[in-house]
């Protein structure tokens, strides 16, 4: 399963304060799909303003990047530049 960390503000409002959660699925899509199931209203929460770190490399277009079954996955708030 791959270990799954939230921002705190994200977890207090949504998880009960939880912020690691084993997942196990094959994309990022996947995984969200399951922690909706346990802490409705997730998912639209995750899709806010929020990049991904997959083993290390951050992704801004995620929903369909793979996931290993250990890979450590981070959402992060996005980062915004020019």
């Amino acid at each position: 399963m791959a270990k799954v960390t939230l921002p705190i503000e994200v977890a207090r409002s949504h998880c009960h304060g939880e912020r690691g959660h084993d997942v196990s699925g094959s994309d990022i899509r996947e995984i969200v799909k399951k922690l909706e199931l346990q802490f409705p209203g997730l998912r639209e929460r995750l899709n806010q303003g929020l990049a991904v770190a997959i083993d290390g490399e951050i992704f801004q277009d995620w929903l369909l990047q793979e996931v290993e079954t250990d890979s450590e996955v981070y959402f992060l708030p996005a980062i915004e530049g020019g």
